[in-house]
């Protein structure tokens, strides 16, 4: 009888029962055959059948893998993964083919060694295999061939660099994808092994292999062991590493910040600023700027988002004074604020002590003390107990003063010589807006593990934090004046204009200028009067629409936008998204897509090797899930990938963009989108496919949107104009081109 497949839309064909599932397996030397595998039946049962079929004996020591690139073993645990149409491929059973592998490598012959340790490489990319070579103690074996073994052949490195150098880079790489599977703890490991690892930093720079994987394995040892972070920081200096960001080698230099973030990240609080001033003595900033910022090519994400970390963590340092009372005690901590007087009001005309009376000095003091906007007139020390801003705020008030004096005296003088009762208060206004740029920068904040979004301009300066205050103060007083805000009312006025300056920063800064003086220009252009506008236009929508006939043509026609919105939901589903498995290695992360089949029945999911650069085929995705199995959408903290104990269990910004598909008794699909557009579109698309509501507020803003556009149209002035059903004909071809001139 042919075998022959029916036709996808065919309504003859009975469907098979859902526990068979039709596939083809291969074995060396023979045809493959096709069989019908019933997920039933224990697994051993299947495999002694297709080793009885080709009259194989001993059938517990065989297995079946997925043919394809990824040669991941099928084991009970992910049977259900196997679909319609898989090439299977029986092969020898995960002990077997580990034991073999385990013997191989500690070969005597060069050659055999090192494909030895090309095919352990890539087993090792299995959690199934990668368990049983663990359990022969692999792990120790490689660790030992590192430690000792690759002296065995530094006499043999200079005849046989290159396959020196491979062999290196497959021990190194089993070794990361063997660890990346979190089974054995990173607590084990030896100070001779670390620094061996810490030694191919130096040694091997001109291998980018080598180098990249001993990065990798430095950046985990640090991140996944307390203990192992101390070692570390021992062996490798900030001096071995940056001379691989003066590379060329983007992925060099993403590994390399990598394990600086790291370093950074697992530092003990009172060692933190110490390592902050040794990037700044080695010219961290600088180098990344010219090397990797400024240089001619693209940044990927990886880059972003650890130069986001560093970014993150940078400011973090801050948290500290922010969080930091003044004491109104502390002499020192008083004589700042003496110094702003002295800056703003010129110590040669201040008394000394012989010269007046002690009460008149201390009259002279308050009246300057309200000039300089501060609450407390007597003591200004009172208006730092607040935390946060705590003593940030004194310390930026202190480096405009001192770092750009014309304009802080400006700002002073000008203030408090105003009749008007619309001066801005200097010291208050100060206190207020560090206390806001921490917010929008969320310094004390831990990175999240999703997020690109690093600002260019912050990495142009050493105090790029107490810059960015000193444009932001400047923009705030006159913001001040142009909405002509009085500071009898400070809370009042403070609320109303902080708003106002708060979108005006935010708005210059999602334009990325590369520079702090381009954000100062990006600021000039955003004046009070512009955000008006802005604000107007943006009104528009709502205010212009509000009467009972426009209401009434929204309510009628919003139905049918909204059928509109889930039709593009649905269709950007059956596109699919790329999503990233997370862990403790972000950079190894492997990639998962998931997309709807078009009949809206199915969907298809599995794992790729890498980022894909369009659509992936439904063929080409290993697993399925019926929709008519989902029982449930949840999202954030509800998530059972959420409930987890680890990093990402803390982090703000990936509860928000974490979901899971609820089937079956206990099955679940885990996502963590790649942005807050993806999230609103898959939670809207699933939710349109079980038949609920779409609540992002995506949809909203479309709906708004759509609406507005719809009622605009409906309400055009078309009388007596015929418009068309189908768009007007393409004119013919003219008969010459003589009226095309070559302006060259």
């Amino acid at each position: 009888c042919p075998v022959g497949l029916a036709p996808k839309n065919s309504s003859v064909a009975m469907p098979p029962p859902a526990d068979i599932v039709k596939v083809a397996i291969e074995w060396p030397g023979a045809f493959p055959k096709l069989m019908e595998i019933d997920q039933k039946k224990p697994l051993s049962s299947i495999i002694k059948e297709v080793c009885d079929g080709w009259s194989l004996a001993n059938h517990d020591q065989f297995a079946l893998q997925h043919a394809d690139s990824s040669n991941f073993y099928i084991t009970e645990k992910n049977r259900n993964e196997i679909k319609n149409g898989a090439i299977l491929r029986l092969t020898t059973s995960p002990a077997q083919n580990a034991q073999q592998l385990h013997e191989r490598i500690q070969s005597s012959s060069m050659d055999a060694k090192l494909e030895a340790l090309k095919d352990l490489a890539n087993y090792s990319r299995d959690v199934t295999f990668a368990q049983e070579f663990i359990n022969l103690d692999g792990i120790s074996l490689l660790t030992q061939m590192v430690e000792s073994g690759t002296e065995r052949y530094q006499k043999l490195q200079k005849i046989m660099k290159p396959c020196f150098g491979d062999m290196l880079s497959f021990t190194l790489t089993a070794f990361v994808e063997l660890m990346d599977h979190g089974i054995v703890s990173w607590d084990t490991f030896s100070v001779a092994f670390i620094k061996k690892i810490a030694s191919y930093v130096n040694k091997f720079a001109s291998d980018i292999s080598i180098l990249q994987r001993s990065l990798a394995i430095l950046e985990s040892m640090v991140l996944n062991s307390h203990d192992l972070y101390q070692k570390v920081a021992q062996e490798i200096t900030i001096g071995q590493l940056i001379p691989h960001l003066q590379g060329t080698d983007q992925e060099i230099q993403t590994y390399t910040i990598a394990v600086i973030n790291a370093l950074f990240l697992k530092a003990p609080d009172d060692k933190r600023q110490e390592m902050a001033n040794i990037l700044a003595q080695k010219q961290l900033r600088s180098i990344i700027l010219t090397h990797v910022i400024r240089a001619q090519r693209a940044i990927n994400n990886e880059m972003a988002h650890q130069l986001y970390v560093l970014q993150v963590l940078t400011f973090n340092l801050l948290e500290d004074r922010m969080m930091t009372k003044m004491d109104p005690q502390d002499q020192a901590q008083r004589d700042i604020i003496f110094e702003l007087r002295r800056i703003a009001f010129d110590a040669e005309s201040e008394p000394n002590n012989s010269s007046g009376s002690i009460e008149k000095r201390k009259s002279m003091y308050t009246r300057d003390y309200k000039k300089l906007g501060f609450i407390n007139h007597v003591n200004p020390a009172m208006d730092f107990t607040q935390t946060p801003p705590g003593m940030l705020a004194l310390d930026n008030m202190l480096y405009f003063a001192k770092h750009h004096q014309d304009a802080y005296i400006r700002i002073v003088l000008e203030n408090s010589s105003r009749e008007d009762k619309h001066e801005c208060p200097f010291g208050r206004s100060s206190i207020e807006l560090t206390k806001m740029l921490c917010e929008i920068l969320k310094v004390g904040e831990l990175p999240s593990e999703t997020c690109n979004d690093f600002h260019p301009m912050f990495f142009t300066h050493d105090r790029s934090f107490e810059e960015f205050f000193c444009i932001c103060i400047q923009l705030l007083n006159k913001t001040w004046k142009e909405m002509r805000a009085t500071s009898e009312d400070f809370n009042k006025a403070r609320k109303r204009v902080m708003q106002v300056v708060k979108e005006q920063i935010m708005r210059a800064l999602t334009t990325k200028p590369s520079s702090l003086d381009q954000f100062k220009s990006k600021l000039q252009n955003l004046s009070y009067t512009e955000i008006l506008k802005i604000r107007q236009s943006e009104r528009m929508n709502q205010e212009d629409f509000q009467s009972r006939p426009i209401l009434e043509l929204k309510e009628k026609i919003q139905p049918e936008i909204l059928e509109l919105i889930k039709q593009q939901r649905l269709n950007r589903l059956v596109e699919g998204t790329c999503f990233r498995k997370l862990n403790s290695r972000r950079r190894q992360d492997k990639f998962w897509y998931c997309r709807l089949s078009p009949n809206h029945k199915v969907l298809h999911y599995g794992d790729l090797e890498e980022s894909p650069q369009g659509e992936v085929p439904h063929d080409s995705l290993q697993d399925k899930l019926p929709v008519a199995d989902i029982k449930a959408i949840v999202t954030g903290k509800d998530c059972p990938h959420m409930k987890e104990k680890g990093a990402l269990k803390q982090n703000k910004e990936v509860l928000e963009l974490a979901f899971s598909i609820l089937y079956d008794s206990s099955g679940q699909l885990n996502f963590i989108a790649p942005d807050k557009h993806e999230y609103c579109v898959w939670t809207d698309g699933l939710n349109a496919l079980l038949g609920k509501d779409m609540l992002s507020d995506l949809t909203r803003n479309d709906l708004d949107t759509l609406l507005s556009m719809e009622i605009k149209l409906r309400l055009l002035d078309l009388e007596n104009i015929q418009i068309p059903d189908a768009p007007p004909p393409i004119p013919k071809e003219p008969s010459n081109y003589d009226f095309v001139y070559d302006c060259n």
